[in-house]
């Protein structure tokens, strides 16, 4: 099913922020910038055509690790930092 509105998902990807383990809220971070970016441009030829540009241009492949990382602090602070995991 493809979404042309970006405000429909055909699936729930996201059910919750909560994860086990740090490394699966580093995975569910890179989900979630990747899901943006197909939710900003739903072309996916075009995405295809422009990974070439970006992965060979530092600054572009910096600024996608900093949406990574933001993604990351929220998940982080959803799950408490794992700290009640721990505990």
């Amino acid at each position: 099913m493809k979404c042309n509105n970006i405000m429909e998902y055909p699936e729930n990807y996201l059910p919750s922020l909560i994860t086990q383990t740090p490394m699966e809220g580093r995975e569910l971070a890179i989900k979630l910038a990747r899901k943006s970016v197909a939710s900003i441009q739903t072309d996916a030829e075009v995405r295809k055509k422009l990974r070439s540009q970006y992965a060979n241009d530092t600054a572009q492949l910096i600024a996608s690790t900093q949406v990574i990382a933001i993604e990351f602090q929220t998940i982080a602070q959803a799950n408490n930092y794992w700290r009640d995991a721990k505990n």
